[in-house]
């Protein structure tokens, strides 16, 4: 059995190796061993994650993909998560949550029966879309309670908005320019995937944009 646990925060601010450990004596306690690991500081939200796409063109039919939680792998909206299961299911991958029960059959070489196998199979199908949903509306949630502190601060006038760290950005923009792919750069840099594409499309609109300036002049 060939186990792939994944690990993800949100931010750079927060440690995505924290719960390497965990996923460690949970894969110990069921006399299994993580074989890999793909760590990366993203949004759940995001679909396009540099290392979980990794991961998923890595695995084989029959591989684990191990998360701490459900909320690790998915916060998507409801379209983006059907796609995601129908992807790791048309590839014969299985998830196990550690706070899933119900999934932990997974980690099992075999099951009492075919009947028991295909019961654990759907219930399990219903508990991972169950919770991919709490976990999409307490990022909705997250996101409005945010949204509506940030009005508050705008009509008290004490909201500033969040400053780039221009450093950083301008690291990100050699790297990018040195041929560095974007989960290289992400690493070099210390920063999200997320924020080395929004660099990468900045200096894809200021190229076109001097593009064009230059067309006008000709």
């Amino acid at each position: 059995m060939f186990i792939r646990a994944y690990l993800r925060a949100s931010t750079t601010d927060q440690d995505s190796m924290r719960a390497a450990k965990m996923l460690d004596s949970f894969a110990a306690q069921h006399s299994q061993k993580i074989a890999c690991r793909y760590v990366e500081n993203d949004s759940g939200a995001n679909a396009n994650r540099v290392e979980l796409r990794r991961l998923l063109s890595d695995a084989q039919p029959g591989d684990v993909i191990l998360v701490e939680s459900i909320d690790r792998l998915s916060r998507m909206p409801v379209a983006d998560w059907e796609r995601l299961r129908r992807e790791i299911d048309d590839k014969g991958l299985r998830i196990v949550a550690t706070d899933l029960p119900t999934s932990h059959a997974a980690l099992s070489e075999s099951h009492n029966d075919e009947f028991t196998a295909r019961m654990l199979d759907a219930v399990n199908s219903m508990m991972l879309d169950m919770m991919a949903a709490i976990a999409r509306k307490d990022y909705e949630q997250r996101r409005e309670r945010q949204q509506q502190g940030i009005e508050k601060a705008k009509a008290e006038g004490k909201f500033k908005g969040r400053t780039k760290d221009t450093a950083k950005r301008q690291k990100i923009r050699d790297l990018l320019g040195a041929g560095f792919s974007i989960r290289k750069t992400a690493s070099l840099a210390d920063a999200s995937p997320s924020t080395v594409q929004s660099v990468k499309a900045e200096m894809k609109a200021e190229e076109e944009s001097q593009l064009t300036r230059l067309a006008e002049i000709h």
